[in-house]
């Protein structure tokens, strides 16, 4: 029985907060690397938001941030509705869309659109 515990504990800690408060989520890395794959798919992700643009070209681009991945692979765009303040923490939901260029200098090679932003207490 302890056995099982720890093995259930250990299998806790390898998932990492990301996975906390949604399961089927992903990490910010794990997005960023196989966003090629996830093209259309509806992803979740729980981070840190780390910066906040609101109301351009009527949408809020909110940036998350969840710990893992480089300086190429830590950081996830989503654009949505709803707003967040920096540093708090959320469950962001949306799909991946690749090379989105909205012209005027606004171009993502990754971004999270139509997006659901829950505020995690």
């Amino acid at each position: 029985m302890n056995k099982i515990i720890a093995l259930a504990f250990a299998g806790l800690l390898a998932a990492g907060s990301a996975f906390a408060a949604d399961p089927a989520g992903k990490t910010v890395e794990a997005v960023n690397k196989d966003k090629a794959a996830l093209v259309g798919q509806e992803i979740a992700v729980t981070g840190r938001v780390v910066k906040v643009n609101n109301g351009i070209m009527g949408r809020n681009f909110v940036h998350v941030q969840d710990g893992t991945g480089d300086q190429t692979t830590n950081n996830l765009i989503f654009t949505s509705k709803q707003t967040a303040n920096v540093g708090q923490q959320v469950v962001a939901k949306g799909k991946v869309v690749l090379n989105r260029d909205f012209g005027m200098g606004y171009s993502y090679p990754l971004l999270i659109e139509d997006s659901t932003i829950e505020i995690v207490k």
